[in-house]
């Protein structure tokens, strides 16, 4: 396929054998925005007073991560039809399944929401640890594509701790909105 303005190769976002032949810069990504967008779905379905309901809420987090990543992966296959190729190929198809670190990166807070509905622990027990766990991954993503980078571990942490920020931004205002 001749090179086009797509700075997606669209081979390495196969399916089969996934880590393989996918670039770290796209599973980092989607970790990070999935992480995000968990911790932010599972802080905005917290509601204070409201009957806790952590079987609906792992299932809001899941198709919103799932919605999330296909309006992303469709996104690339309207770009590359926008760039001139109009021809229907499993490249597309492979660009929408390539968002799956999206996915993935919501599934431990889908787990310990879960973890509620089963009575391991109370909801706002689950809300909480999913939002620190999240925070956590969020510093060890940041701190792993900075070394990718062939950062040193001082400038490594750092972009880890700033990524992780995100993560303290929604712990705060989850728990300034209660």
């Amino acid at each position: 396929m001749p090179d086009r303005a797509d700075p997606v190769r669209h081979e390495d976002l196969a399916p089969r054998g996934i880590l393989r032949h996918q670039p770290p810069k796209q599973w980092l990504s989607g970790g990070i925005y999935g992480l995000v967008l968990a911790s932010a779905m599972v802080a905005a379905l917290d509601a204070t007073g409201e009957k806790a309901e952590p079987g609906p809420d792992a299932l809001w987090v899941l198709l919103t991560a799932l919605a999330t990543s296909a309006a992303h992966g469709y996104a690339h296959v309207i770009a590359q039809r926008a760039s001139g190729d109009g021809a229907a190929t499993t490249s597309r198809l492979r660009s929408v399944l390539a968002e799956w670190p999206l996915v993935a990166a919501v599934l431990p807070t889908v787990g310990m929401l879960l973890g509620a509905v089963a009575g391991w622990w109370a909801e706002a027990t689950a809300v909480d640890a999913a939002l620190l766990v999240n925070s956590v991954a969020l510093f060890g993503l940041g701190t792993s594509a900075a070394r990718a980078a062939r950062q040193g571990w001082p400038s490594s942490c750092r972009a880890g701790g700033l990524d992780m920020l995100i993560g303290l931004v929604i712990i705060v205002a989850n728990a300034l909105s209660h």
